[in-house]
């Protein structure tokens, strides 16, 4: 209850909602799998780093939960670091998956800069990375392997899904342009150019009075059930980094059953987490930005690298009810 208050702090969210939300987490063991999947991508980044001579100290701070974001900070000031890359755990540029991370940065370096301590580094959030190879290339590998190397055919369909965002945050970012994008890069890697998909959107939360981004996944299933000509769907969680709650019981658990209610097979399609490939590009990221115009700033498709500082008045807070 105290990650989850912390999770919805200012969304007006009751704590009988959380109650709910909270014994979710009872299916499985009674805590989230999000920090042991953060320190197995920093242990994979850590090999990739000394691999290639990158001589990087890593830390690692969360947002709403131990070990903290001002704390890392803190460790970082006091190991004398002056300058730190910031890796954000979201692909792509919402408020809360982009300029958020950016304002809690901000707040973090602010509690360690001062009389009472040395001053904090300066921190550089690396670029929204949705149309990076390194990305791309991995969730098209999960993608082929989750269905055997082989292809989409008749009674199959293929749907990404993504979390849900307030209407007003979507109307100042590019978020859902960004995920078709993704998703065609991906097929396109995945040697499926042209294949029919849906994008649908999942985890919402927050005021009921208050419009979400949609097709929700179960409901987008209950809609391919009625129309008769889908047997199997393809679920790739293409807005998610690992497999973490959000993936294990709004899809693995809800959608699930839904789908075996609906009689449809569901084949859920693993996040990237620590693949080879994504972690290279994390790699790659980083590279990019030590040695500025010598290494390739990477991109799949039509959009080019996302610039290194959002667009003025890119992906704003959204609009809050009174």
């Amino acid at each position: 209850m105290p990650f989850l208050r912390n999770v919805t702090r200012g969304r007006g969210v009751p704590d009988e909602r959380l109650a709910v939300v909270a014994e979710q987490y009872a299916l499985f063991g009674g805590r989230s799998p999000l920090n042991d999947q953060c320190r197995d991508l920093l242990a994979a980044l850590r090999t990739e780093l000394d691999t290639h001579g990158i001589d990087l100290p890593l830390y690692w701070g969360n947002r709403n939960w131990d070990p903290f974001l001002a704390d890392a900070v803190a460790a970082m000031a006091a190991d004398g670091v002056t300058d730190a890359l910031v890796l954000a755990t979201s692909a792509f540029g919402t408020y809360s998956g982009c300029r958020q991370y950016r304002e809690d940065l901000e707040r973090a370096a602010a509690t360690v800069d001062g009389d009472a301590g040395p001053a904090a580094p300066r921190l550089a959030k690396l670029r929204l990375f949705y149309n990076h190879p390194g990305f791309v290339e991995a969730a098209a590998d999960r993608l082929v392997t989750a269905v055997d190397g082989g292809r989409p055919g008749p009674g199959d369909r293929l749907v990404f899904t993504a979390h849900s965002i307030p209407r007003s945050m979507a109307a100042g970012c590019s978020y859902v342009e960004q995920l078709h994008e993704a998703a065609r890069l991906v097929l396109d890697t995945a040697g499926w150019p042209g294949v029919p998909y849906d994008v649908v959107f999942q985890s919402r939360s927050g005021p009921p009075q208050v419009p979400w981004l949609e097709p929700d996944v179960n409901d987008h299933l209950r809609a391919l059930a009625a129309a008769g000509d889908t047997r199997r769907v393809i679920l790739v969680p293409l807005g998610f980094l690992s497999d973490h709650m959000e993936v294990l019981f709004d899809l693995d658990t809800q959608a699930r059953a839904t789908a075996d209610e609906l009689a449809l097979e569901l084949v859920r399609v693993p996040t990237v987490g620590t693949h080879p490939r994504f972690v290279a590009g994390i790699r790659e990221l980083i590279e990019e930005r030590l040695h500025p115009g010598t290494a390739p700033r990477l991109a799949l498709g039509t959009d080019g690298p996302w610039p290194d500082e959002c667009p003025a008045g890119h992906c704003p807070a959204p609009s809050r009810p009174a």
